[in-house]
């Protein structure tokens, strides 16, 4: 079975906890997505002495924060309920004692894979409805802005695509140390010890140093795209859009390049998760 095919078949046999949990987070993000509107429709409302839009949005952020609270404390019940179904199932029937220190192992990364259904795919999918959710309310307040937004996704691409690679690498050396742990410190070989750990500081060190370095990259290209929608939007802006209307622009724009930095934590959670798939499958 595939790496796909095994995720597919645990969120199969769990799919009507897991339809809810997701229904929840939509209703949850799309409640935080129609916030900034709603705060740039009070403020002009408030100019105008009118406390209409204000109360909608406190009503609104009390609904999110209700459906958030709901969610989190279901998503805790499920997900350790899904992480005990598939631990038992992976490890009945392996009994060799050679298996050990893979079988620890794979409990860790089996433990990770759970973790990323539970909270990396949940801040996957916030992205996503930061980056398209907010260009589509960024078209009805400035069409210039949502053309530079999409244009500044081209170099993006290129660079989360060069950093996948780099990551796929250096994650699969530094899982291949870890799934030797447990047969390292039961040598009790102090040489053999030191040797694993080290190794294992290096590859985290060099995956530290990739991220800090795509880290500036993009920050850089962040910066650049907040300075000028800022001022594409107070140019191109006509005379007739109001206070409100400029805080809604801002709020989205700033909405959309957080989806844009968590494009490297994505593309780092889904070569580990490819990662670890293909261990678990290996050892089945």
């Amino acid at each position: 079975m595939k790496g796909a095919g095994y995720i597919k078949q645990i969120m199969s046999e769990h799919k009507l906890k897991l339809l809810v949990t997701y229904v929840l987070f939509t209703l949850e993000m799309s409640g935080d997505l129609m916030k900034p509107y709603f705060i740039g429709k009070a403020v002009n409302d408030l100019l105008k002495g009118s406390f209409e839009s204000l109360i909608i949005f406190i009503a609104l952020h009390l609904g999110w924060m209700a459906i958030g609270m709901i969610r989190m404390r279901y998503d805790v019940r499920t997900y350790t309920s899904i992480y005990n179904a598939v631990m038992l199932k992976f490890l009945s029937g392996k009994t060799i004692k050679s298996d050990i220190s893979k079988l620890s192992a794979h409990s860790t990364l089996t433990r990770e894979l759970i973790d990323f259904l539970e909270f990396d795919l949940v801040y996957i999918l916030e992205a996503v409805f930061n980056i398209f959710g907010s260009l589509i309310l960024l078209f009805f307040y400035d069409i210039h802005v949502v053309f530079v937004c999409m244009a500044i996704l081209i170099p993006i691409s290129f660079i989360s695509r060069w950093y996948s690679k780099r990551m796929s690498k250096l994650t699969h050396f530094k899982n291949n140390e870890i799934e030797k742990q447990v047969d390292a410190i039961s040598s009790f070989d102090k040489k053999e010890i030191e040797r694993h750990y080290w190794a294992l500081r290096k590859w985290h060190v060099r995956i530290a140093d990739q991220q800090a370095f795509n880290f500036g990259v993009m920050e850089t290209i962040v910066a650049l795209l907040i300075g000028l929608s800022l001022y594409i939007s107070t140019r191109h802006s006509n005379l007739s859009v109001n206070e409100g209307e400029l805080i809604g622009i801002y709020f989205y724009i700033i909405k959309f390049n957080k989806g844009l930095e968590t494009i490297p934590y994505i593309l780092e959670k889904y070569v580990s998760l490819k990662d670890i798939v293909s261990r678990i499958i290996s050892f089945e």
